[in-house]
């Protein structure tokens, strides 16, 4: 028989011996809880906002659906114009709707933001789940492409102008990236691929055209002509960056070296601490101190240059941070007039964007720190939603196509960067001989 006595002997001395080894684990293999926490990203900082419930993002998204369809507007029903304080002299191609004034004041919204904003719109109706099968937003988003497409021969989106202060190009960039978009999804008629494809290029030609020399980039506030050297916009290069990665896997040649040059202008704006400066023709020397105001633009350019494969997750962090923490210098700017304000110069139009470009820096983070990055962004834009369930940041109740848009962006950015890419035709390329048959079809057609 065992004895009880001497069993329960024994087993204290195992786990006395045990105990024992475990204690003589070398110290270099430990890690204290200080140096845990050191290694360890920090948390996104606290606000003062509301908590969300996903269902309640989810409805605000389905309710943005709906009123965006609601807003649709032009001759054909066909466009979400962005409107801001820039506007230019009228053309016959015009329609009335979008023009003021009289005489010598008779003033348009510009094309580039007529096509740049319906584009917009035209990304969020798409991202949202169940697009395939919904007829009215299908409608929608066949005429807004036509309207895109057909764009391409309005006067003002001509590359060949004298320079300056100009928005076309914000039309070649989110005109091509929608036109882009509905190739993914599959949503040109076969019998429109070719002018589809045709305008694609259009835009990623007037990129080109308007590249910065010696410089690289794109700037909407050049200083002088065309064949000018000029600051690079932190502002406008990144997503024009973004467009050309995209037409280049769908097949779209582009110009040999613009995205690599494009990708070292950007790199001119990036000062000390992070900074980003509105732009930079040379190593901006840009003071910390105007983070307070350059937080969207840091968004940015750091989210397109992870995608070009820097390692950069504290950048992202870092700008994220200032995101959070100097958010209220972007609601002082919200919905008010005028453009670029002291201290920071930030502008009404930074607002949304910010929150887009916040989206998108979030989903290059690793996964685990994501959600807690998401909570506040979701927190905060629902702080911001107006009393009829839109968003907007400007003075003009036409832009809370924009604002609701860019809104309806980022919250669904995570299931956007986590889709399969969808493999896509090549491009449609028409020979020269078929495109004056069919012109002369056209023509007869006409004469009919």
């Amino acid at each position: 028989m065992s004895n009880p006595l001497v069993i329960g002997l024994l087993s204290l001395v195992l786990v006395s011996a045990a105990s024992g080894q475990a204690d003589e684990t070398p110290d270099e293999t430990r890690m204290s809880p200080e140096i845990v926490a050191e290694a360890s990203p920090p948390p996104p900082p606290e606000i003062d906002a509301p908590a969300v419930e996903s269902e309640d993002v989810d409805a605000a998204v389905l309710a943005s659906v709906a009123f965006l369809l609601k807003r649709q507007e032009g001759p054909t029903r066909a466009e979400w114009p962005y409107q801001g304080v820039y506007r230019v002299s009228a053309t016959d191609d015009d329609p009335e709707s979008l023009i003021e004034g009289r005489g010598r004041r008779r003033s348009v919204i510009p094309i580039g933001y007529r096509v740049g904003g319906t584009s917009i719109v035209g990304d969020a109706l798409l991202r949202v789940p169940g697009c395939d099968a919904d007829v009215d937003r299908r409608e929608a988003l066949e005429r807004a492409r036509r309207f895109v497409v057909d764009s391409t021969r309005h006067p003002n989106m001509n590359p060949e102008y004298g320079g300056g202060y100009d928005v076309r190009g914000w039309g070649y960039i989110y005109g091509g990236d929608f036109l882009l978009s509905m190739r993914e999804r599959g949503f040109v008629p076969e019998d429109a691929a070719a002018a589809h494809d045709d305008a694609i290029r259009f835009y990623l030609d007037g990129l080109a055209a308007i590249e910065i020399p010696r410089v690289g980039g794109w700037n909407y506030a050049r200083r002088g002509p065309l064949a000018a050297p000029s600051g690079t916009s932190p502002f406008m290069t990144p997503p024009g960056i973004q467009v050309l990665v995209e037409a280049e896997r769908q097949g779209f040649p582009v110009k040999a070296g613009m995205r690599d040059r494009a990708m070292k202008a950007i790199d001119l704006t990036i000062g000390e601490d992070g900074v980003v400066a509105y732009s930079a023709q040379r190593k901006t020397r840009e003071s910390p101190e105007m983070i307070p105001g350059a937080m969207g633009r840091m968004l940015a350019v750091e989210t397109v240059r992870n995608d070009a494969g820097v390692e950069n997750e504290d950048a992202i962090r870092k700008a994220l941070a200032a995101f959070v923490t100097h958010w209220d210098e972007l609601l002082k700017r919200k919905q008010k007039t005028g453009t670029h304000v002291a201290p920071y110069g930030v502008a009404p139009y930074y607002f949304f964007y910010a929150h887009g470009y916040a989206a998108e820096a979030i989903e290059r983070l690793p996964e685990m720190e994501r959600g807690a990055w998401r909570d506040r962004l979701h927190r905060l834009l629902m702080s911001v939603r107006d009393e009829d369930g839109t968003w907007n940041d400007r003075v003009f109740p036409r832009s809370a196509a924009y604002g609701t848009a860019v809104t309806v962006l980022a919250f669904t950015e995570p299931a956007y960067t986590a889709r399969p890419r969808a493999v896509v035709p090549p491009p449609v390329i028409v020979e020269a001989s078929d495109a004056e048959d069919d012109e002369a079809s056209t023509s007869e057609t006409d004469d009919r």
